[in-house]
């Protein structure tokens, strides 16, 4: 007897109808460049994995600067071949761990960073020169950047040679997730002022990386995270070029971030679409002549948002599925969720599965072993066209409303993100869209206790900390230096040199955005 089918109408998260069969004629392949030839559609390198593996990351950051190191030394010694960085909020919007504002938020869901001493313990018996630092850090990046630096320089490694990323995406703060300081305007300055001075002392630095990791969080469509992304990044490069650098002279460091999601075969082929866009972009309409500075390289996480409080096991198999399409996808670089994700931040246990789910994929599964292995699927090809055609239609509403910056101002993005979240989660709630664990197949059971637990103390030692590093600085020294980040932002030279020279003269973090907030003014949306 046949079983009953299971629902009327298959479609992806971007309403993509999905077909019973797909052949030659409803999936063209249009593209038949291989890897590591524009349009990069297969992949930005020719040989992708089968010269190097991806970059094997752990987002990791909680309680104390010493609390974050062994973490950090425990990944390395268990095969992560990447940092990354996770800051708590006060560290994000600018205040110092003794500021009102901070109050119970001091490495709660990040480190604690407040001066040099701070970055002096995360990185202590870490060499910044052989390893590969990302940040995720927005509004206050140019200061983690100038303190990564300055950390660097105490271990005498060369500048020019320095390998990381931070993400100084300011843009999809205002969309999507709201750690945000300056109003847009001065926000553009400032990462424009990174560009220009990473591309002259720190050439092997990813400036930024354009995140759609956060606007597929908070509900996007796959089609809304490329659209939004890439607009997001032609508004960054306009910003460039009105600075007055050259395409060809920081497009090159640009990198992105993506959300490895849930729906496998959508999500492959959205890597693959985001890439043919962006290279076209960036040859066509910009007329960049160096082919790096067509590549769209980027990181991706799996996504914290398909994890469940219930029954935490089934998110190591979320996240194997979603890390397998990053990796299918061809991601640069890859983190995995921790399975207990959805509760509190990672346990060292956790965070050691996450990790070997990437080993198991990439010395185990034999998806490394070729490149591109879907291309010419019948169903990935149809996807890949549908989403680059769709793509771009939106892209061409956000240009129409004056590009992305004015598109977000106008609440565009959060329009668009909001009502695609409402839409998922009706369907969530009507049965149309399963959850296991959730809404189906779900058990009376106690939600885990067995979380990760920061202890209240931490947040008193890290102000105790922080009030000896003001109480033995030089007063006059660090005054100076205060005085000249608020002079370079009101008078508008960069700002990275007098940054770099307040963080290594002791000035706080807090300290240094303050100047900043007199120059700039805050922004409330």
């Amino acid at each position: 007897m046949a079983s009953k089918q299971r629902k009327e109408h298959f479609e992806t998260s971007s309403h993509i109808p999905i077909h019973a069969q797909f052949d030659k004629t409803t999936s063209p392949i249009v593209i038949e460049a291989p890897a590591g030839e524009y349009p990069y559609l297969r992949g930005v390198y020719p040989e992708m994995y089968r010269s190097r593996f991806w970059t094997m990351r752990q987002y990791a950051g909680f309680g104390s600067a010493q609390e974050s190191n062994e973490r950090y030394r425990y990944l390395l010694a268990s095969g992560t071949t990447g940092l990354s960085v996770a800051f708590d909020l006060p560290t994000q919007i600018g205040y110092d761990s003794d500021h009102p504002m901070a109050e119970g938020e001091v490495g709660r869901v990040g480190v604690p960073i407040d001066s040099l001493a701070d970055f002096d313990v995360l990185f202590n018996g870490i060499d910044l020169a052989k390893i590969s630092t990302s940040m995720t850090i927005n509004a206050t990046a140019s200061i983690l950047l100038a303190l990564y630096v300055a950390k660097a320089k105490k271990q005498g490694a060369d500048l020019a040679k320095l390998s990381g990323t931070i993400q100084n995406d300011i843009l999809k703060e205002y969309a999507a997730r709201g750690t945000y300081i300056y109003a847009p305007e001065p926000s553009m300055r400032i990462v424009t002022d990174i560009f220009q001075w990473c591309a002259n002392e720190l050439p092997a630095w990813n400036t930024i990386s354009i995140s759609g990791y956060h606007i597929r969080e908070a509900g996007s469509t796959a089609v809304e995270e490329i659209a939004f992304t890439l607009s997001n990044g032609i508004a960054y490069v306009k910003a460039a070029l009105a600075a007055g650098l050259q395409i060809d002279q920081f497009a090159p460091r640009l990198s992105f971030f993506f959300n490895a999601h849930s729906n496998f075969f959508e999500e492959i082929a959205k890597f693959r679409a985001a890439r043919l866009i962006w290279a076209r972009v960036m040859r066509e309409e910009f007329h960049a002549k160096n082919p790096d500075s067509w590549k769209l390289r980027f990181h991706s996480q799996t996504a914290g948002s398909t994890l469940t409080a219930q029954q935490i096991d089934n998110n190591v198999v979320r996240t194997t599925i979603e890390a397998m399409a990053a990796v299918l996808g061809g991601t640069q670089s890859l983190h995995t969720n921790g399975k207990d994700e959805a509760l509190a931040l990672p346990t060292e246990s956790s965070a050691r599965t996450a990790l070997r789910t990437q080993q198991v994929i990439a010395y185990e599964s034999g998806i490394a072993d070729t490149v591109d292995p879907l291309a010419g699927s019948y169903y990935v090809e149809y996807l890949t066209n549908e989403l680059v055609t769709r793509s771009r239609l939106l892209m061409k509403e956000v240009d129409a409303l004056g590009g992305a910056v004015h598109a977000i101002e106008q609440g565009f993005y959060q329009d668009r993100i909001a009502r695609s979240a409402y839409e998922f989660q009706k369907k969530v709630e009507s049965k149309e869209e399963i959850i296991v664990g959730v809404n189906q197949f779900a058990l009376k059971e106690p939600i885990s206790s067995d979380t990760l637990r920061i202890d209240p103390k931490l947040e008193r030692e890290q102000i105790e900390r922080l009030q000896a590093v003001r109480a033995s600085r030089d007063a006059v020294t660090t005054t100076k230096a205060i005085a000249h980040v608020e002079e370079a932002a009101k008078s508008g030279i960069n700002l990275m040199p007098p940054i770099i020279d307040a963080v290594e003269s002791m000035v706080t973090l807090g300290e240094i955005s303050d100047a900043m907030r007199r120059a700039f003014g805050e922004y409330l949306a």
